[in-house]
Parts: structure tokens; sequence; C-alpha cells
């Protein structure tokens, strides 16, 4: 049960920083205006009115009383009342008293009304509105064979203290939760920056010197993430660099070997030899061309649609079917997500006859979706075959012209620019190749 309450709770609050800071900042503040209101309109304001309500029916039923009397001149008692007691009275004879109350129990003024008028009069003796005039009151006392209009001034019954009140605790309230935003918004800014920057280190972009800024936790973590970021690339370039100069080296034996081959009187352990010479030459320069453009390329917008549409055009396969959603643009190395294309279906021609290219755009995210009707690739071999140099022996990799390092190049691409590459059983039962890349 607290459990399930526990989670309820956290899907109603906000998911980001900012707005959870605000809740907290603004929350105790809506609070407080809430008890003092309350405490206002309880202890003053209603209090107060309903002293003024009363003292104002006290005057009617005077009138009344005094009016009921022969001994005075009733226009003179008329006259006196309304100068000196601001009462606008008119006596209304031959006219039925039959009049429907709106009933307004959401309105102060009139519940505190109906009170004081129910315990001076009878049920069907008065009646009143308080919204057919601005700043009058109509209120109407049944007399003998007609009745008494009564106009009186709405200030007699309420006290502008409750707007003046309203105006004070409201306005700087929102002075304070202006101030807070301005101030929250200063605090979540390098969180923000922060996290922009991990997102665009975590897709291979590159970054200009990342400057921590904000409060000293924030900036501690920011100079943690710069220091991580420096070392990280430094390990990267190492590697490169020592693979890149070990493979470049390997060159050299490899053509020696390959010019002692041709002195090899027998030609069947000539022809094997020089078989393996090449697919070894032919590991190296896929790799040594990998690094080379992975490092040197940058970042730039552009339009995947018309990428894809060039990409199958300069094949010119029949047997290559395209459904392309146009204009999608991607922010990244066109040239890597050109190779990593070029890659996924020079497989798919290689194992199969028929290929289709689906790429479409949900949301923040553009999927890729390449299928051919080979033979496939078994289930338990998806996440092996995209380690470097990795082959298995049934199906697809019956061909000697594979060396391993398709699928490993085009994960790297891919996950170098933040998405996901995952292999399924595609619709015309060979190998489907899905590709996530982020906005």
């Amino acid at each position: 049960m607290f459990y399930g309450l526990n989670k309820f709770i956290k899907n109603l609050l906000p998911k980001s920083l900012f707005y959870r800071a605000l809740l907290i900042v603004a929350t105790p503040v809506i609070v407080i205006q809430l008890i003092i209101t309350i405490v206002f309109f309880d202890s003053l304001w209603i209090k107060t009115n309903k002293g003024m309500t009363r003292a104002l029916i006290s005057e009617v039923k005077t009138f009344i009383e005094v009016y009921n009397n022969d001994d005075y001149d009733k226009n003179e008692i008329t006259n006196l009342f309304s100068v000196y007691q601001d009462l606008n009275i008119e006596f209304i004879q031959n006219e039925k008293f039959d009049f429907k109350f709106d009933e307004r129990w959401f309105s102060p003024i009139d519940r505190t009304l109906r009170r004081e008028l129910k315990s001076r009069f009878g049920i069907s003796e008065y009646w009143f509105n308080t919204t057919n005039y601005k700043e009058l009151i109509d209120l109407r006392i049944k007399y003998q064979n007609g009745y008494f209009k009564f106009l009186v001034p709405k200030d007699r019954v309420t006290s502008s203290s409750a707007r003046i009140f309203g105006l004070w605790i409201t306005v700087p309230a929102f002075i304070m939760v202006i101030i807070s935003l301005i101030f929250l918004k200063n605090q979540t800014r390098p969180i923000t920056a922060l996290a922009k920057a991990a997102e665009k280190f975590g897709k291979g972009e590159e970054i200009e010197e990342f400057k921590p800024s904000g409060a000293s936790e924030i900036r501690q973590a920011g100079f943690e993430f710069d220091r991580m970021r420096k070392r990280i690339l430094r390990h990267l370039n190492q590697r490169s660099e020592m693979l890149s100069g070990i493979s470049h080296d390997l060159r050299t034996p490899l053509t020696r070997m390959k010019l002692q081959t041709a002195f090899i009187k027998d030609k069947d352990i000539s022809n094997k030899l020089t078989e393996d010479i090449n697919e070894m030459e032919k590991m190296l320069n896929e790799y040594l061309q990998f690094t080379s453009s992975s490092y040197l390329e940058k970042d730039e917008l552009f339009d995947l649609s018309h990428l894809l549409k060039e990409i199958v055009k300069k094949y010119n396969n029949e047997n290559i079917s395209k459904n392309l959603t146009e204009r999608i643009y991607l922010n990244g190395r066109k040239n890597l997500i050109k190779r990593c294309i070029n890659n996924l279906i020079d497989n798919a021609l290689k194992y199969g006859k028929k290929v289709d290219i689906d790429l479409s755009k949900k949301n923040n995210s553009i999927f890729i979706k390449i299928e051919d009707d080979g033979p496939g690739i078994p289930e338990k071999e998806y996440d092996n075959v995209f380690k470097p140099f990795y082959k298995i022996d049934k199906g697809r990799t019956e061909k000697k012209s594979s060396v391993g390092l398709g699928l490993s190049i085009a994960s790297d691409i891919i996950r170098s620019h933040g998405g996901n590459i995952k292999l399924e059983k595609s619709k015309l039962n060979g190998l489907g190749v899905k590709i996530f890349l982020p906005v």
C-alpha cells in the first residue's frame, strides 16, 4: 500500500530539478498565504462584515418600528433615515411580495445578510439582491399592503480592507516567486551545461574547453568531468596511434611475405598463403581507413534522407528498395554514417539478393532499418558478431571475403553518435539491422 502511494506521489512530482526546486520554494509561500488568508477572513473580515451587517439590519428594523408609530410624520422619518443613515428608502403599495431568491451561497455578503435577516424577519418577509447594482444592495422588506425598498451602499456591509489585504499578500508573493525563478534558473544552468557537455562527449562530438560554473558542488562535478574527458581522449588517442602504428608497420613484413610466396614451387601452398596474406592486408586496410576518418572528421548538420538516396543510387541495383521519410536532419559525421550504411548494405547484398531500407523519425529518435533475404545469423550470435574480427561458421560467413570488421565498425560508428544498433530476423526471412539515432 505504502509503495503504491509512494509511486503515485513520485509520478505527480515534476521530473526536472528546476521545477522540483521551484516547488520546494513555492509550496511554503503558498501554504503560508493560505493560512494567513484563512485566519484573516475568519477572525477579521467575516466578523467585521457580520457586525456591519447586523448594524444595518438593526437600523432597518428600527426604521420600520418608528415608521409604524403614528405619532411621527412618516415622510420626515424617511428623510431623516435617508440623510443620516445613508438609506435610500421607498415604500411601494399594492404590490404582491413575490420575489425569487438567487441563491449565491458562495458569496460571504449574501450568506451574512441572509443569516441576519432570518433572525429579525420571517422567511417570506424579506428579499435582497447584491448583483442588480454595482455599488448598491437592493433590500426589500414586506410591510402591510406593500413593501419597503432599501438601496444600501455595499460598503455598509463589507470592509474594503479585504481588497487591500489581498493585494498586499498577493503582489509580494508573486515578486518572491519571480525572484526565485531567476535564482533557480541561474543555479540549474550550470547543471544543464554539464549535462549537454556529457551528452555531446557521449556522442563523440568535439567539445570546446569546458568551464565549470555555479555552486561549489556543481563546479567540482564539472572539474571532475573535464578531467575524465581529457583522460579518456588521451587514452583513445594513444590506443588509436599505437594500433595504427602497429597496423602500418605490419604492412612491410606482409609485403615481404608476398614476395617470398612467389618463389614457392608448390602452387597449392603458395595460393593458400597468398590468400591468408591478402585477408590480413584487408583487415589492416579497413582498420587504418576507419581510424583515420573517425578522428579527423568534424560534426555537421546534414540531410540523412538525401544521403541514403545517394547511397542507394550509387549501387544502381533494382533489388534495393527504399522507404525514406523526407527531410530528416542529423548532426554528426557524415562520412562515417555513410560508411556505416555502406557496410550494412554490402553485407546484405553479399549474403542476399533483396534489400529493404526504411528510414523514419519518431519524437527525438531516428530509426533506420536494413533487411535482406539472406541466410541470416543465429540469434545466439547477435552480440558476438559485433566483436572485431569475430567470425561464425554458419550461413553468412561461408564466403572468405569477410574479415569480421564490417558490423564492428558499423556498431562503433553508431554508438559514437549516441545511438544503438540491434539485429533481428527480417520480414524477408534474412537478417534485419535496426539503428536508433538521437536527434
